[in-house]
C-alpha cells in the first residue's frame, strides 16, 4: 500500500509517497537520487547506509520510511556548503589521507558528525 511521508531532507521539506515495508536507504537512493547512502550489506552492520535522523546517526538500510514522518534528514549531500566548503570533520578525513576506498566514507562522516554534534565527550574508557 503507498504512503505519503513529509519530511525534511538535507533542509528541503518534502512529501514522499512510498511503499509501506520500503526502506529509507531505498527512498534515499532510488527516489531522491542522493546517492551517497550506499547499499552495503543491508542488515545494519557495515554503515555505509547511515543518515542523521533527527541528529541522531542510523542505518538506512534498517529503518523504514513511513517511520520518518516529520522528521529532518541529513545525508552526506545536505553536508556540503553552498559554496562547496567541506565541514570540519569531512576536511579532517581528507586532510588525514582516511578515505580509503570510498564506499564506507559517507557512512564514517555522518556517524562522526553525529559524535562530533552531540557535545559528548569520548575518551577510551568512558562517555562523558
Amino acid at each position: 500500500m503507498m504512503r505519503f511521508v513529509k519530511m525534511t531532507v538535507n533542509g528541503r521539506e518534502m512529501e514522499v509517497g512510498v511503499d509501506e515495508r520500503e526502506m529509507l536507504l531505498d527512498t534515499l537512493r532510488d527516489r531522491l537520487g542522493l546517492t551517497s547512502v550506499k547499499r552495503g550489506c543491508e542488515v545494519g552492520e557495515c554503515g555505509a547506509c547511515t543518515v542523521l535522523l533527527d541528529g541522531v546517526a542510523i542505518d538506512s538500510c534498517l529503518y523504514l520510511t513511513v517511520w520518518c514522518e516529520g522528521a529532518t534528514i541529513v545525508t552526506t549531500e545536505g553536508l556540503l556548503a553552498r559554496d562547496g566548503t567541506l565541514t570540519p570533520v569531512q576536511q579532517a578525513l581528507v586532510d588525514e589521507a582516511a578515505v580509503q576506498c570510498g564506499f564506507c566514507t559517507p557512512g564514517i562522516i555522518m556517524s562522526t558528525t553525529e559524535i562530533v554534534g552531540s557535545g559528548k565527550r569520548y575518551t577510551r574508557d568512558e562517555i562523558r
